[in-house]
Formats: structure tokens, C-alpha cells, sequence
């Protein structure tokens, strides 16, 4: 049964609305992104995510869950960045440098996150069933952080490089350290936050 072809303009319409606001977003927080064809052309963590973007749709469709994880695994090898097929990403992510990104299979990631490179959205359990992080919007990770297990990041948090995080993190929580521990920031200190190369 073939596609009705409004259905499929509108397809492609989305899927170039999505396009354009990969390159946006990157060339927005990136401040050595100059032009969206550098983005496009020599960004690795929009390259995977677009990777990652194509093989979602495919795991979703059971007999095609091969080749989705093919993909992916192929996708890595030319990225650095490993995000499982089956992990649920939001608009306008960007990963930053990408290397060392890893993404587990039921992360779920919200809208307009920011991750640094080395960053893992993983599980601490072999266990079937939900075992990653589900992260917010607005969330920074910083370089090297560590989201483990079936925790909530509250939207707004930032997560300070390098820390280790197993616990839940409240909306606009800032966690720093291994393990790491949300810290209380005072409100006039909140404008020094805002910059998120404080967190890489």
C-alpha cells in the first residue's frame, strides 16, 4: 500500500522543519559554528543525531530492529557517539564534540538539551525494563557526567562536568561532584549560571 502523497509532503515538510533546527540549535550554542553548511558538513554530534533519528523511526517497526542497531553501530564507528536505537530524543538536542556520548536503550531525553562530549545516559542494572535516565528540557550535562539508572532530571538542571549522578535531580537543580549532589545556589547567583561552559 503506497503512501498518500499529502501524507508524504508533509512528511518531508517535518523532516526539513527537523533539519533546520539541528543546524539552528548547533550554530546558536556552538560559538565556533560560523555557517550551517560547516555544521552539517563537520558536526559528528549532529550527524549521529540525525543517524539516530532514522533508526528510531526503524526500531519502531519490529522487523527492521536489525538494521536499525547495524545502523547505529555503524553510525558510531563514524561518530564516536553511541545512541541506542531505541532511546526517545527531543527537538533541538545538541551534543557537543560527541566523542564518548553514549545513550541507552530507554533514555529519554527532553527539548533543548545540551550534552558535552564523554557524557553517559546509562543503566546500573542488566535487568530488563525501564534502567536509563529520563532527562528534561533545558537540561546541560556537562563533559564526562555520568546519568545513571531509571532517575528523573527535572527540567532546567545542570549537571557539572565529570559527576556522577544516581539519584533524581529536581527542575532547575545544579549537581556537581562524585556522587553527585545537588547544591544550593543562591538567587543572586543564579545570573552566573546561566553561561553553560561553566558546566563542560
Amino acid at each position: 500500500m503506497t503512501t498518500p502523497l499529502p501524507a508524504t509532503i508533509s512528511s518531508l515538510r517535518r523532516f526539513w522543519r527537523t533539519v533546520r533546527d539541528d543546524l539552528a540549535t548547533a550554530q546558536r550554542l556552538d560559538p565556533a559554528a560560523r555557517t550551517k553548511t560547516e555544521v552539517a558538513l563537520a558536526y559528528p554530534g549532529v550527524h549521529a543525531l540525525w543517524a539516530h533519528r532514522l533508526t528510531h523511526r526503524m526500531w519502531e517497526e519490529p522487523s527492521l530492529r536489525l538494521p536499525a542497531r547495524l545502523i547505529s553501530q555503524f553510525t558510531r564507528f563514524l561518530t564516536g557517539v553511541e545512541i541506542h536505537p531505541g532511546a526517545v530524543l527531543g527537538q533541538r538536542l545538541f551534543i557537543d564534540h560527541g566523542m564518548g556520548v553514549v545513550i541507552g536503550e530507554t533514555a529519554e531525553v527532553g527539548d533543548d538539551v545540551l550534552l558535552f562530549h564523554g557524557v553517559t545516559l546509562g543503566g546500573r542494572s542488566m535487568a530488563k525494563g525501564k534502567r536509563h535516565p529520563t532527562v528534561g528540557d533545558r537540561v546541560t550535562v556537562g563533559t564526562g557526567a555520568k546519568v545513571l539508572g531509571p532517575i528523573t532530571i527535572g527540567d532546567d538542571a545542570r549537571i557539572g562536568a565529570n559527576s556522577v549522578v544516581v539519584h533524581d535531580v529536581p527542575a532547575a537543580g545544579v549537581v556537581v561532584g562524585v556522587p553527585g549532589k545537588v547544591q544550593r545556589v543562591k538567587a543572586r547567583e543564579q545570573g552566573l549560571l546561566e553561561d553553560a561552559a561553566l558546566w563542560i
